[in-house]
């Protein structure tokens, strides 16, 4: 892992911030978090999971934990953002039989992660996304708190929003006709055999040619992409009473050693380690 992505964790259960900066080039990396962005301004492209997005001001870039991802820099200008983290776990504490507040991240990955916020109608929203980050950083009585009730309260407004197609501004994206399918058939069938060369003959595509054209497009190869997003999906198993051999196995890996070395060298801790630390802080 890179040194950029290892700083991808977030302490709190959700934090708010707003940067105006010059950015050098950033790697393709993902985080163990949730990441709204309101895009204010700059000269942009972002690319998630393969599909590349031009950015226009009052973009909302919606990137769920584990999705891989990359602004791309165009020109000189600065890169101005509010950008929110959210601990996938804090979100699930509000999570009823009927809503989730995570639904605008659901929906996101089924169409569209990039949404723009037209003028007039998404005024409210805004509105409490820059409330919001005004009074993050504040020391008044009971600020965290306060901070809190804003943020659901955001959530709550912004999922209303993309439910009731306020936000229904879908933006375009630019993607390899040839990588995007094969990366959507790696996620839906991430727990299944994957080999390179049967995923060569499935798609019809020479092994190398193929493997170099996904490295471009997201920055991994093609066996690290799938060991990554297996040992995402095993880490969200552990906060489930399930034998932590049947998370090895179930989730593709051939032997417990080989797993939990790799798990911890993803997040510098054994699965086991992992679910003590869930435990202690339930």
């Amino acid at each position: 892992m890179e040194s950029y992505e290892k700083k991808g964790y977030l302490i709190q259960q959700f934090k708010v911030f707003r940067l105006k900066e010059r950015l050098a080039k950033i790697p393709f990396h993902y985080h163990d978090f949730h990441k709204i962005i309101l895009f204010v301004s700059g000269k942009m492209d972002y690319i998630i999971e393969g599909k590349t997005y031009p950015l226009e001001p009052r973009d909302m870039i919606f990137v769920s934990a584990g999705e891989i991802h990359r602004p791309l820099i165009r020109g000189n200008a600065d890169y101005e953002r509010i950008v929110i983290y959210i601990s996938p776990d804090f979100l699930k504490k509000y999570d009823t039989d009927k809503e989730k507040l995570s639904t605008c991240f659901s929906l996101a990955r089924t169409t569209s992660s990039v949404m723009h916020l037209t003028a007039g109608k998404t005024h409210d929203l805004l509105y409490h996304m820059e409330k919001l980050e005004n009074n993050a950083h504040k020391d008044d009585f009971a600020n965290d708190l306060y901070t809190e009730i804003l943020f659901i309260e955001f959530m709550i407004l912004l999922n209303r929003s993309l439910l009731s197609h306020e936000i229904d501004d879908m933006h375009i994206a630019v993607y390899d006709k040839k990588i995007l399918p094969l990366l959507q058939y790696i996620n839906d069938n991430l727990l299944q055999e994957l080999t390179i060369d049967s995923l060569a003959e499935k798609f019809y595509l020479s092994k190398y040619y193929m493997m170099r054209r996904f490295k471009d497009a997201t920055g991994y190869s093609i066996h690290q992409y799938i060991i990554n997003k297996r040992l995402l999906y095993a880490r969200s198993l552990l906060a489930e009473d399930i034998a932590l051999t049947k998370i090895c196995f179930d989730c593709g890996f051939r032997d417990y050693s080989t797993f939990s070395r790799a798990f911890k060298e993803l997040f510098q801790q054994t699965p086991k380690q992992y679910r003590q630390k869930l435990a202690f802080n339930k």
